[in-house]
């Protein structure tokens, strides 16, 4: 459903202070329904495009790294700008730094990307309409059953860091 040829991608956040730029397509894209995301989006669902954060150039000021809770209990870091608030990004325990989670509302053309998958739909707002033909789950899922096989390399590369990230204190 993303459109390859459109990137290199631009975004950041209202006051333009944070910006990045995302060098190539994401490996996957998730429109998640879980309460902790309409939580904190204050919206029906957050939509975030899981990419290497080796992949997003920085281009303006540094985020402000906000340690918040969330539904696995190992917590997420935000990426707010220090000035409007905005959050750009986060990172999960399970990936650690190396994947981030770009808000897709921060893009300056969001409409390149559209989600390969519905996750935690159980708890999806009754009036939202979730569209025939894109993969849809009642909470998460096994990856290696919706990812395309690209998109697992690319993971799978990286999981030597997230491994050493996560052993890094025992």
């Amino acid at each position: 459903m993303t459109n390859a040829s459109a990137f290199p991608l631009e975004g950041g956040c209202d006051c333009r202070k944070v910006r990045y730029r995302m060098e190539t397509a994401p490996m996957y894209v998730h429109c998640c329904h879980c309460r902790w995301c309409q939580r904190e989006s204050g919206a029906s669902f957050a939509f975030n495009a899981l990419i290497e954060a080796e992949r997003v150039t920085d281009l303006g000021v540094p985020p402000e790294l906000v340690h918040t809770p969330s539904l696995s209990g190992s917590g997420q870091v935000i990426a707010r700008c220090p000035h409007c608030r905005v959050a750009v990004w986060s990172n999960y325990a399970g990936s650690g730094p190396f994947i981030k989670f770009i808000r897709i509302g921060t893009l300056d053309e969001p409409d390149h990307l559209a989600p390969d998958m519905h996750i935690f739909t159980a708890s999806k707002q009754p009036w939202v309409i979730l569209p025939p033909g894109t993969p849809a789950v009642p909470e998460f899922y096994d990856r290696n059953a919706y990812w395309p096989p690209e998109s697992l390399a690319r993971r799978n590369a990286l999981l030597p860091q997230i491994e050493a990230w996560k052993n890094r204190g025992a």
